[in-house]
């Protein structure tokens, strides 16, 4: 049995990469309480970094789960879409552990992945002992995979050097252990990028529209302003852009006829102010940071966020690895094989002996 004793913040509709809500205050990166812990499972990623317990739960539909993971030093794991019941269920979402550590990430998958009736879109039950996978056993490490290094995300945010340094050192430890290691393009582009936002701006404002003035008053002003534009998408615009999620599915599985895994940096950015509501804090902009993240909640394929080191300014680093759809254990045995190669975050934030003034 577990004892569930939190609920932990997201920001309004899931649909910020933040730390802010409008019901709870703001929500700070134990790192660095200057800085934003990234969402939306913006609570449960500082209460992780924070030490709160071993167990938190996000969820992800375009790196909700990966991106407060790498910011906070986690291992956040999306699993094949349909893995975890979820309910609602939409395209793309999954649910998945955040943990301090691969081991504690594969415990709670135990738990997760059992059925629910009520996702009409989960995968078949499978009794997969998910406590027990091989981690040590040869042929579980990297050696004879073809790995693909994505370090372009095709659009968005420039990634920081820091972060192209930290990865490409991190593939390089692949490569050292016996894989074959190749650079790869790109499956984002900007038309990919902004068609999915305007499907997701229509969505959006659908349901915000339909509240009554004075609980849409209350919604965050970021949220409006950015779901506002879906007010001006066409039908004909929002059904392109809800077909660019498959676009990205035939290049995903395109690229993956030629490699075994993707290795990518999670984020482009090494941090961002608290108060923002994402790292760029535009609502033109919102999803410049989710270029390396948002591809594989679309291509329905697991993928991992684990630490691979720290700025100079002590910030962490995530790095992603991709596995083939359906192949969940394949991704947290890499993930437990680079995690036990460079070694597991031991040092973590302490809390302040008194309270500062945040306000």
């Amino acid at each position: 049995g577990a004892i569930l004793f939190a609920r932990t913040t997201v920001p309004d509709i899931g649909m910020l990469s933040s730390g802010l809500s409008s019901l709870y205050p703001l929500t700070r990166n134990p790192w660095d309480l200057a800085t934003n812990p990234g969402g939306s499972s913006a609570g449960a990623a500082t209460a992780a970094a924070a030490g709160y317990g071993p167990l938190h739960v996000g969820t992800d539909i375009g790196g909700s789960v990966r991106l407060p993971a790498a910011w906070c030093g986690l291992v956040g794991f999306k699993p094949s879409f349909g893995r975890i019941p979820i309910d609602p269920y939409y395209v793309g979402r999954c649910a998945g552990p955040m943990t301090r550590t691969v081991d504690d990430a594969a415990r709670l998958m135990a738990v997760l992945t059992q059925p629910d009736p009520r996702d009409a879109t989960a995968l078949p039950y499978q009794q997969i002992d998910w406590q027990q996978i091989d981690w040590d056993s040869p042929g579980t490490g990297p050696a004879g995979l073809r790995v693909g290094l994505m370090l372009d995300a095709g659009c968005g945010m420039a990634l920081d050097a820091e972060i192209a340094e930290a990865v490409t050192a991190a593939a390089r430890s692949f490569q050292a252990a016996g894989a074959t290691l190749v650079p790869v393009p790109p499956v984002m582009d900007d038309a990919v990028l902004n068609g999915i936002d305007r499907y997701w701006q229509a969505r959006a404002w659908a349901e915000l529209s339909r509240l009554p003035d004075d609980r849409r008053a209350r919604v965050l002003p970021y949220i409006l302003a950015w779901a506002g534009q879906g007010a001006a998408v066409s039908g004909v615009e929002a059904i392109d852009g809800f077909g660019c999620t498959f676009t990205l599915r035939r290049r995903c599985a395109d690229l993956f006829r030629t490699v075994d895994i993707v290795l990518s940096p999670t984020t482009p950015n090494l941090s961002f102010p608290a108060e923002y509501a994402s790292p760029l804090d535009d609502p033109t902009r919102p999803f410049a940071h989710i270029a390396y993240t948002l591809p594989w909640n679309m291509s329905e394929q697991p993928a991992i966020s684990l630490n691979c080191g720290f700025s100079r300014g002590g910030t962490p680093i995530g790095l992603q690895i991709v596995t083939p759809r359906f192949a969940d254990g394949l991704a947290l045995q890499l993930a437990r094989w680079f995690e036990t190669t460079y070694g597991a975050v031991t040092t973590w934030p302490e809390p302040p002996l008194s309270c500062p003034d945040l306000t």
